[in-house]
C-alpha cells in the first residue's frame, strides 16, 4: 500500500499556461477517473499541455489531457488515452465560474495535477489570454532574470 501524506505532490504541469494567460482566479477540482488512468499517473504517463476545460450542461469536462495506457493495463480494458475526464467542483463554484467564463475573454485552463490525501486533483484557473505584446515581455522579463543570474553568479566566484 502507498504512503498517503497530506502535503500535495505534483504529477504534471501545463508550463504553457503561464505564457499564454494572465489568471484570475485558481480552484482545485477533483477528476473522475478509470483505475488504469491512477495507475498510469503514478507512473507519470500524462501530458497536460494541450489541455483545456469545457463547460457542458452545468458541469466541467477536462479535454485534451493525455494520459498514456501502461503496456500492463488489463486486457478486458480497452484505455483510451484522450478520454474526456469530469471534474468535481461545488455547484456554487461552477455557477460562478460558468457566469465569468461567460464574460469576454475568459477561459477555463488547467494548471497541474497533484495528489491530496491520495486522490487525484486538477488545480483550474479561471484566464484572460494574452496579446502577442505581452508574451514578448514575458520573455523578455525571463531573459532579464536569467541574465541578473548569470551576472551574479559570475561575481561570487
Amino acid at each position: 500500500m502507498a504512503k498517503q501524506t497530506d502535503s500535495p505532490s505534483r504529477i504534471a504541469d501545463n508550463k504553457k499556461a503561464a505564457y499564454n494567460y494572465f489568471f484570475e482566479e485558481r480552484h482545485e477540482a477533483g477528476m473522475v477517473l478509470h483505475g488504469w488512468e491512477v495507475k498510469a499517473l503514478r507512473e507519470g504517463k500524462v501530458q497536460l499541455t494541450d489541455g483545456y476545460v469545457v463547460i457542458k450542461d452545468g458541469e466541467l469536462y477536462l479535454i485534451g489531457c493525455q494520459i498514456n495506457p501502461l503496456r500492463t493495463a488489463s486486457t478486458h480494458v480497452s484505455p483510451d488515452a484522450a478520454r474526456t475526464k469530469k471534474l468535481l467542483l461545488h455547484k456554487e463554484e461552477i455557477k460562478r465560474l460558468i457566469g465569468k467564463v461567460e464574460q469576454k475573454g475568459y477561459t477555463l485552463v488547467p494548471l497541474n495535477l497533484h495528489w491530496k490525501n491520495g486522490l487525484v486533483k486538477a488545480e483550474i484557473a479561471l484566464a484572460k489570454g494574452k496579446g502577442e505584446h505581452d508574451k514578448r515581455d514575458t520573455i523578455k522579463d525571463r531573459e532579464g532574470k536569467r541574465e541578473v543570474e548569470r551576472a551574479m553568479k559570475g561575481r561570487n566566484r
